[in-house]
């Protein structure tokens, strides 16, 4: 664990090591459903030091992974379009659609620009009526309310050169895709700590409590996951299947009315696909009529067939992200994707499990002593 040290909280993450290995009494499966947790626990080395006690599969995570082909191929033509600008997050510029990415679009003439939040879209959109401004919407709950907020500012200064391209999904019912799966192997949930802050957690437990399945709300620091985890071990051992907030500081059960207030206005809980699950019943959002206008699907009609959702090939990124593999178990790993020249998804997205695996597996060496059970 020699990267845990640079953590200022080493001893306590290895107490909490400790206990877990001394609570268990069976190999337990968990999943981290946030890719930024995936990072964590691999740049920490803390799979490798609960190995034979907990397996850490690795779960959609990562909004930009799980936006489908489909989306980023119409985000490719919409660049293409006279006088119309698609803005976007940065990392979503390299993921590789049905056709290509936006790269290629960019080479190809389109206009891509880059932007750090919907609100820098909305302002491209005032700075300049003569060009249409379509600002690409990925991510969870947790960036929903800046899409919201940001058509509510169009709606508000009368911006008709502004609409947006919506692919925001909801966490909560791809855990359950996953858990209802025949081959699931999902024993526990580290919920996502920051889609929390947002929704709160009081919907998780019917998941819980219908399949069996512990879930702790879990940050992203070494001492958040391993209290996460070591709480779901406990109820396993116990057996009890609950939502227990292990991230107090920043998530309360009601999560943020005001933020929630936003997103309920201008969307609506809707099915979605996702990349690597197919189409996710309630999985994610769409407009509400009295924002219709600013739904790019309906100012630009796109007669283009849509592509498959899942991935095909040699690429295996939707196994990683439904958790049915892990990255390096997929032939094409680390060969032929590799970050510089990715072929899927999470190989891409920095917060991509693919990525990880890539970044942190060649930089650990293995415990220096068994720690004790």
């Amino acid at each position: 664990m020699k990267y845990l040290d640079e953590f200022r909280d080493a001893g306590l993450a290895r107490r909490l090591i400790d206990r877990i290995r001394r609570t268990a009494t069976r190999p337990w499966v968990l999943m981290e459903v946030c890719g930024g947790q995936t990072h964590g626990l691999l740049r920490h080395g803390l799979d490798e030091a609960l190995a034979g006690v907990v397996e850490l599969i690795h779960g959609p995570g990562c909004p930009v992974c799980v936006t489908p082909a489909e989306a980023i191929d119409f985000a490719c033509r919409l660049s293409l379009r006279p006088n119309t600008v698609l803005a976007s997050f940065g990392d979503m510029l390299r993921v590789p659609g049905g056709v290509g990415s936006l790269n290629d679009a960019r080479s190809q003439g389109g206009s891509v620009r880059i932007v750090y939040s919907p609100l820098d879209a909305v302002e491209l959109a005032a700075a300049d009526s003569q060009r249409q401004i379509v600002f690409f919407a990925v991510g969870f709950e947790t960036t929903l309310p800046a899409t919201a907020l940001a058509v509510l500012q169009a709606e508000a200064r009368g911006l008709a050169n502004f609409s947006v391209l919506q692919a925001h999904v909801r966490v909560l019912p791809a855990m359950e895709a996953i858990v209802d799966a025949p081959d699931n192997r999902v024993q526990g949930f580290l919920a996502a700590g920051h889609v929390c802050t947002i929704t709160g957690y009081d919907d998780y437990r019917d998941l819980a409590r219908r399949c069996r399945v512990p879930i702790a709300v879990a940050g992203f620091e070494p001492v958040d996951l391993l209290e996460g985890i070591l709480e779901c071990v406990t109820q396993l051992e116990q057996g009890r299947c609950d939502v227990s907030n292990r991230y107090e500081r920043s998530v309360r059960r009601e999560g943020n009315p005001a933020a929630q207030g936003h997103i309920n206005r201008v969307f609506a809980i809707a099915d979605r696909p996702w990349r690597g699950l197919g189409t996710v019943p309630r999985g994610g959002f769409e407009f509400r009529p009295d924002f219709h206008a600013f739904d790019a699907r309906r100012r630009y009609p796109d007669p283009a067939p849509t592509l498959p959702v899942l991935d095909d090939g040699d690429c295996r990124s939707g196994d990683v992200l439904s958790g049915r593999i892990r990255p390096h178990e997929c032939p094409s790993y680390g060969v032929a994707c590799t970050p510089e020249m990715p072929l899927g998804a999470p190989m891409v997205s920095s917060e991509g499990a693919c990525a990880a695996y890539y970044r942190y597996s060649t930089r650990r060496p293995p415990l220096a002593c068994p720690l004790p059970r």
